[in-house]
């Protein structure tokens, strides 16, 4: 019994002074950002967002808050755009006309249920309640570079109004390769309750990309000609592949793309991709509900990589078999 009330009174006072220091972090970064440098990779944080730089040019930047001239309709910020290409193409889009809630790269879920509450942070709004729920940053730290990464800490809290149903605790790593700038995502949640993520085709981890080209899906066999998945019936999902790219083709003339490498340690995955609008979707949702156990929590590792040119497919298989392991540069 001391056991239990010792780690009761440790889970409080965790939670306390969480809360208060993610506040005034907070408040600190926007008075006084961070700013680390080494070479020509920089980075910096104030209370708007976190930007990765490669010499002039805008490699990442990581929304902590919602622009006041947003068209996007999600309550919640905490996403990535613009991210490029080693020749600086934005591949990323935010609010786009067909879907104003999608938002670059970011991961949320249409229906995040505890015994006490509910919320919808993916931002239809549908299935589960949308009103009084935001994912928001407490906390962005641990920013270091090199001459050839960036790397930062980001943490976040699944707001329910006034309950907060899950903490998310984001690493995210940049390496600029030559041929590829190599983008890695380690999201771990925790919550003081059992929660309980529903079943639907799509959510989660997505890519959503500028549609101003020709675009066309890869697979580590190739080109992809199955059928788009409907968004009602996650049977229509792709099966799991250790990543799929989408190679766009602008009216320029020029051809860019992105692909998302799936951790093989993340749970049964479907892929809920849409060649038309540009999204990329590993669903941990589609094969069936996914439990966040209080005492477990929830791990999920994910790899987007942007590139000039067609798809580096032999790349994008060295990447894959290193991704969880000691994974380094490959060559096209």
């Amino acid at each position: 019994m001391a056991i239990q009330s010792s780690s009761f009174q440790s889970l409080l006072r965790w939670t306390l002074c969480h809360s208060l220091l993610g506040w005034v972090v907070s408040a600190a970064m926007a008075e006084s950002p961070a700013e680390v440098s080494s070479g020509s990779i920089g980075i910096r944080a104030d209370g708007d967002a976190v930007v990765i730089r490669k010499g002039e040019g805008e490699a990442l930047r990581y929304w902590l808050k919602k622009p006041a001239d947003s068209a996007c309709v999600s309550p919640s910020a905490s996403y990535f755009h613009p991210l490029t290409t080693p020749s600086g193409e934005t591949v990323t889009d935010v609010a786009p006309d067909d879907h104003l809630h999608h938002r670059g790269v970011f991961l949320a879920w249409l229906e995040a249920r505890s015994e006490k509450t509910a919320g919808d942070f993916w931002g239809w709004g549908k299935f589960a309640p949308l009103e009084g729920r935001s994912i928001v940053a407490r906390a962005a730290e641990d920013l270091s570079a090199t001459p050839d990464s960036a790397a930062f800490r980001v943490r976040n809290e699944w707001m329910a109004e006034e309950t907060v149903l899950l903490r998310e605790d984001l690493h995210t790593t940049v390496r600029f390769e030559e041929a590829a700038r190599v983008y890695d995502f380690d999201y771990r949640f925790a919550s003081d309750e059992d929660v309980v993520l529903g079943q639907f085709a799509f959510c989660g981890f997505a890519v959503r990309t500028r549609k101003d080209g020709a675009i066309t899906v890869h697979d580590p066999g190739g080109r992809v000609s199955l059928p788009n998945p409907s968004h009602l019936k996650p049977e229509t999902d792709w099966p799991d592949r250790p990543w799929y790219a989408l190679e766009i083709a602008l009216a320029s003339g020029k051809t860019i793309g992105v692909a998302v490498v799936n951790h093989p340690e993340n749970p049964p995955t479907l892929w809920h991709n849409v060649d038309k609008i540009g999204l990329l979707n590993p669903c941990i949702v589609a094969p069936g509900p996914v439990r966040i156990a209080k005492s477990a929590g929830l791990r999920l590792r994910y790899r987007v990589v942007c590139f000039d040119g067609p798809v580096p497919a032999r790349a994008l298989d060295a990447m894959a078999a290193g991704f969880g392991g000691d994974a380094g540069s490959a060559k096209p």
